[in-house]
């Protein structure tokens, strides 16, 4: 039986220095197995990096991921010179450090915080980040009220809808909260206040609700949960937070639907988080959170250090980190403000509808998500198609460069299928005509030729799970 040969940097190095005379003969030196033991030019080496990429997908076709793939020439200015700034070391970078907190009081109104409120929040590693912190006040503040009233806190727990993203599950799991997950059904695919009486208890520490949902595009019905926690709060006397997730539609909602009330001016909307690294348009690594006011975050989460210089707080889960999202995203804020926003959210919504309706008068489509709010096309294969499915069109127009996402649905939603675009800024109305006669295209072959794609194996803990950012 044939074995691979192990390359040792023996074998590497045995051909002497004339060997390595030039980037081209480094270039094709065999990759070590063991941790390189000799020196590459700058040119070989930046040549080994980008060949082994040359196969991965086009950021700018992977239309399955919200995260962001353009920026100005101004932007990548400012992120290469961010990249070195420590933004854990406000002593040293004071003006750095003073970007955040402008961007989290411009969040804290647009997004109608109180105007007698003290805007806190922080800038994250990503929306996960920011959803733990915001678990953790909620957290922390049930267990302090609980103390206070002689009663017991050992079995806390949160009640999201089934459509949540992946890290509302870690977070349950890591700080040791009780999942309290309503599920899905076919043609419903977002958490609203039915069925809330069966979880919702004394021992909620919060009730997580999303503007902007990773599967269909839709918001929960914010309002009619908000409602039914104020009727609950009278018959029992309890009063329960509500966080919102906005990861998706934070950067969405204010600009297309100023008057919709999913936000800050809910009494019961103690914290938000969004993702600048969606449709905050920022490149990836970047999320907010932010809370009503100050108190809202236990200053028990808080800590101070003084080793990188004066004194400051930290009250994030990581530590060390560039600058350069952060910065990228004042600029980006500074640039556009709400009327440039509000005209690239508006195109970028056209276009989705574009694509939606273009597909479903096909008559191979058929629409998931009723209320179209992010630029998200969510759709499930007609009935009367019986040769393939959504992971068959897939595949299909992978071979013409784009990724689109296909995965069945949660429970108890998992006998449906959806095939989701995310529509993202970069792409104007011709691409989404490309895009269009490509998927008809691929539908017409495998009408032909049918299908024999079929969903991917779960492990049984990630089944009812996403995690595509």
């Amino acid at each position: 039986m044939a074995t691979k040969k192990k390359i040792s940097q023996k074998d590497v190095s045995s051909k002497g220095d004339n060997y390595k005379q030039t980037p081209y003969d480094e270039f094709n030196l065999p990759i070590p197995e063991g941790f390189p033991s000799q020196s590459l030019s700058a040119r070989a080496a930046l040549a080994i990096v980008k060949s082994e990429c040359w196969t991965d997908a086009n950021p700018m076709l992977n239309l399955s991921s919200f995260v962001t793939t353009f920026a100005e020439p101004e932007e990548r200015e400012i992120f290469a010179e961010g990249s070195f700034r420590n933004f854990a070391d406000p002593d040293m970078y004071p003006h750095t450090k003073d970007t955040e907190f402008k961007c989290v009081s411009w969040l804290h109104d647009l997004w109608n915080g109180p105007k007698n409120a003290e805007p806190y929040g922080s800038a994250t590693i990503g929306s996960s980040e920011a959803c733990m912190l915001g678990g953790l006040a909620h957290k922390w503040n049930w267990r302090e009220a609980r103390k206070k009233a002689k009663k017991d806190f050992s079995r806390p727990n949160m009640v999201t809808g089934g459509n949540v993203q992946i890290v509302w599950k870690k977070f349950m799991r890591y700080f040791d909260v009780e999942p309290r997950i309503v599920p899905l059904r076919p043609g419903n695919y977002r958490l609203t206040a039915e069925h809330l009486d069966k979880y919702v208890d004394e021992n909620t520490i919060c009730v997580v609700a999303i503007a902007g949902q990773t599967f269909t595009g839709e918001d929960d019905d914010i309002q009619e949960i908000h409602d039914w926690l104020d009727h609950y709060e009278k018959k029992t006397g309890i009063s329960i937070p509500m966080h919102i997730d906005g990861a998706s539609g934070g950067f969405v909602n204010p600009f297309l639907y100023p008057d919709y009330k999913w936000d800050f001016r809910l009494p019961r909307v103690q914290s938000i988080n969004a993702s600048g690294h969606k449709y905050g348009l920022v490149p990836p690594g970047l999320g907010w959170i932010v809370f009503k006011d100050r108190k809202v975050f236990n200053e028990n989460l808080v800590f101070y250090v003084n080793y990188l210089g004066g004194e400051a707080p930290t009250a994030t889960l990581n530590f060390s980190k560039s600058s350069a999202t952060v910065l990228v995203q004042y600029y980006v804020l500074l640039r556009l403000g709400r009327e440039g926003f509000t005209r690239i959210m508006k195109h970028t919504l056209d276009n989705a509808l574009y694509l939606r309706d273009r597909l479903t008068k096909s008559g191979r489509f058929q629409i998931m998500n009723a209320t179209q709010r992010i630029p998200v096309v969510a759709l499930t294969l007609d009935k009367s198609v019986k040769k393939y499915n959504e992971f068959d069109v897939s595949n299909k127009v992978r071979e013409r460069g784009w990724i689109l996402a296909a995965y069945s649905m949660p429970p108890d939603a998992q006998s449906v299928n959806s095939f989701r675009i995310v529509v993202r800024p970069h792409l104007n109305r011709n691409l989404m005509e490309i895009l269009a006669d490509d998927i008809e295209r691929a539908c017409e072959f495998l009408e032909k030729h049918g299908g024999n794609a079929t969903p991917p194996k779960l492990h049984a803990a990630a089944i009812g799970s996403v995690a595509k950012c």
